[in-house]
């Protein structure tokens, strides 16, 4: 999967802030973009990790 551009990042935050009804401000766009990107690399982390299909969810304990 190729990393996504400048561009469609800028597209990404306008759609989310349209339907959020958000305004942004153009000084926090490398920001807001910094943070998706740092979200986007720790997302495949977590997709990458392959687990056995034997592999049960931790037990809930609640008091």
């Amino acid at each position: 999967m190729a990393e996504p551009s400048d561009e469609s990042w800028d597209d990404y935050i306008d759609a989310v802030g349209r339907v959020l009804s958000l305004p942004i401000e153009d000084a926090w766009r490398p920001a807001i973009r910094a943070n998706l990107e740092v979200s986007l690399k720790m997302a495949k982390l977590v997709d990458e990790f392959s687990l056995a299909d034997e592999a049960e969810p931790a037990s809930v304990f609640t008091a």
